[in-house]
């Protein structure tokens, strides 16, 4: 009876089988990484689609915007803690209306409660502020998520840990919930405001934060940090 060949005897003499010829057909040895096929390559990125694009960006864009939130936060924070340790100090060792001579005559350490705006405007109106000063918190809270602009983070930084400040004294300072009058301490040029409103680190918090957005503004400078004119050129281009 002959003898009849398997398949792995035949492999293994291909000289019966058309020698070159065979071992093409049956595949030689590679370096381990498997042939690129028509099924397997990628397509070039002309073909990919849209999304695969605006995905990568912005997974680019994600650690920008994490480190201007985290800009932001820190300033608040900063500001907070500054504005809380000042007042808290004033409330121990200064009297109500007191006033201690500083830098000779520059600067007045004093002792008022605000129940009005910063630098102690409209006063009277101390829960319309304190809805408001709410109000802001939330705001500048949710325009974080978007925030890639360094100006912004420091200018909504400053006013957020400046509103803070001046809502904790109007939420839990007397005389009552919500109308907790704001500890003012530092008074310019002569006591007791005589030239320049009485005033504490979270209103110069808010003061400052509030011009630099102003100039930003005016800059046309977005949370995102592109320009409104960049932004209205390309949209003319495109067009």
């Amino acid at each position: 009876m002959p003898h009849r060949r398997d398949g792995a005897t035949a492999a293994r003499r291909p000289g019966e089988h058309g020698g070159r010829g065979y071992r093409r057909l049956v595949g030689r040895p590679t370096s381990g990484r498997p042939e690129t096929t028509a099924s397997t390559r990628s397509p070039p990125l002309s073909e990919q689609p849209e999304d695969a694009g605006d995905d990568g960006a912005a997974a680019a864009a994600a650690p920008v915007r994490r480190a201007r939130t985290r800009l932001l936060a820190l300033l608040a924070v900063t500001v907070f803690l500054a504005d809380l340790g000042s007042k808290l100090l004033v409330v121990a060792t200064v009297d109500r209306g007191e006033n201690i001579r500083l830098l000779g005559g520059l600067l007045h350490l004093t002792h008022a409660r605000n129940t009005g705006a910063a630098f102690s405007f409209a006063e009277g109106f101390t829960v319309v502020f304190t809805l408001i000063a709410a109000v802001v918190v939330v705001v500048i809270v949710r325009t974080a998520r978007r925030l890639f602009s360094t100006g912004w983070a420091v200018a909504l930084g400053l006013v957020l840990g400046g509103a803070v400040g001046n809502l904790v004294d109007r939420v839990f300072r007397d005389p009552g919930f919500l109308r907790g009058g704001v500890v003012d301490f530092v008074s310019v040029f002569a006591p007791n405001g005589e030239v320049y409103p009485i005033f504490n680190v979270a209103d110069s918090a808010i003061v400052c934060g509030g011009l630099l957005g102003a100039v930003l503004a005016l800059r046309g400078i977005e949370f995102d940090g592109s320009r409104a004119r960049d932004r209205g050129d390309d949209a003319v281009s495109r067009g």
